[in-house]
């Protein structure tokens, strides 16, 4: 009998989390049961991603770097990556322009609505977190970007996830290194980070034995801890304007994979569909990371050399599905709050939302904190920002879901390109968590 693909058992959770997720929001108790009973797989299952992002990182990274052999291809793959995450992000929030304003959701939005969201989320702790987080960014200096990428302790970064582009900044320093003591004395060091990176790699795929169940863990609880349907409902033309913006994204990345490597989009978009799923019920692409590099390495073709830089980037400073979210949620906000925008006003947006999302964390809600920078930066009215974040936040946690797909959908796809552009783009290898269980059982 034929195995089931993985992205197939994922849908099932996904899918029978979210039917079980209804069936408790009608029982009394059901929320309690949820998060007592269900909740903590779900976060187990994140837990096991972010414990070994880290490693995975730190060991594909040095041995793609080391195999090299020449420090010009490394500094060729940094500058196609860099560049190439910049255009497409341009590219998403000028999509997202064109769509809110072109389709105008705000001028929809009535005064009874706006009181009511104000009501329920103006104050609230979340909304109020985001405000004082983007203060907070907003008033470092010009160069701060630059001087946290440097760590003072290489251990203390890699103790802690959101520091990951410290980690990456170490990394790199350290396999440039290995190639200039040369190959005979780098030999022995290279060796170790090879090891590592197969074994993590195998723990990647011991992990995603469980993602189906986890998967519906995450979606059930998502589903009982939804916010008003009713406010989620007068949002909907809003929410629809956001979609429609993910999708063109998807249809881009797919023309891009058609035509310059040559491959179909449609088995791309089968190979990569499990760490979309993944990104969908966790809404973090680094949480996804681990997942993202094994299915871009194994079942795309691309090669470590390329994946282990184009990857940890993406999943930091390339925010496709986010920085298309900030344009239209700006102008929406400005549009129900009756703020008018001129063309300098959205070009401002598309520079703000550019250099927000190089500055972001890649955790769930790091959006709201992009938000308001890009509102801040258009002038709009210190007192309202809190209503602004109030119109959007009961639909931020499922739009925050989808534009993570987004995001990570955009790392694989540049992944592609910049693989195609140095002639690193192969044949996949898949491999499975049993391939040596016979030697060992």
């Amino acid at each position: 009998m034929k195995k089931w693909p993985l992205h197939w058992k994922i849908l099932l959770g996904m899918v029978l989390g979210i039917g079980f997720g209804i069936v408790l929001t009608q029982m009394e108790g059901g929320v309690d049961f949820s998060s007592k009973f269900i909740k903590p797989f779900g976060t187990i299952f994140i837990k096991l991603l972010k414990l070994i992002a880290i490693p995975l990182i730190v060991a594909s990274l040095i041995k793609g770097i080391s195999d090299l052999k020449n420090i010009s291809k490394f500094r060729n793959i940094g500058l196609r990556t860099i560049i190439t995450y910049v255009v497409t992000t341009v590219i998403a929030i000028s999509i997202g322009l064109l769509l809110v304003n072109l389709l105008k959701p705000g001028e929809g939005i009535d005064q009874d609505t706006i009181n009511t969201l104000t009501s329920t989320y103006a104050n609230d702790s979340n909304v109020q977190s985001k405000i004082s987080e983007a203060g907070r960014q907003k008033s470092s200096g010009p160069l701060q970007f630059i001087e946290d990428m440097v760590p003072d302790n290489a251990i203390g970064a890699m103790s802690n996830n959101s520091l990951m582009l410290q980690v990456i900044f170490f990394t790199i320093f350290l396999g440039i290194s290995m190639l200039l003591v040369g190959e005979k004395q780098a030999e022995p060091l290279k060796k170790i980070f090879d090891s590592l990176n197969s074994v993590v790699l195998k723990m990647v795929d011991l992990i995603m034995l469980s993602a189906p169940f986890a998967v519906f863990a995450l979606l059930t609880n998502v589903v009982v801890s939804s916010d008003n349907p009713e406010l989620l409902l007068a949002l909907f033309k809003y929410a629809i304007v956001v979609l429609i913006g993910l999708l063109l994204m998807v249809v881009f990345y797919a023309l891009v994979i058609m035509v310059y490597t040559k491959k179909s989009p449609f088995w791309f978009l089968s190979k990569i569909s499990p760490a979309q799923l993944l990104a969908f019920s966790t809404s973090s692409s680094a949480a996804t990371l681990p997942v993202t590099m094994e299915r871009v390495e194994e079942h795309l073709g691309v090669d470590k050399e390329v994946s282990s830089f184009v990857l940890p980037v993406g999943a930091t400073i390339n925010m496709d599905g986010t920085s298309l979210y900030q344009a239209v949620a700006a102008v929406f906000i400005a549009q129900a709050l009756g703020f008018e925008l001129t063309f300098a006003d959205q070009l401002t947006i598309v520079v703000a939302a550019l250099m927000a999302s190089i500055g972001s964390a890649a955790v769930p809600g790091a959006g709201m904190v992009m938000l308001v920078i890009v509102l801040e930066s258009i002038g709009f009215p210190a007192d309202k920002l809190a209503v602004g974040l109030a119109l959007i936040f009961a639909v931020d946690r499922p739009l925050d879901m989808c534009r993570t797909v987004i995001n990570v959908t955009g790392d694989a796809a540049v992944s592609m390109f910049v693989a195609k552009s140095v002639g690193k783009l192969g044949e996949p290898k898949a491999q499975n968590w049993d391939d040596h269980y016979d030697e060992v059982k």
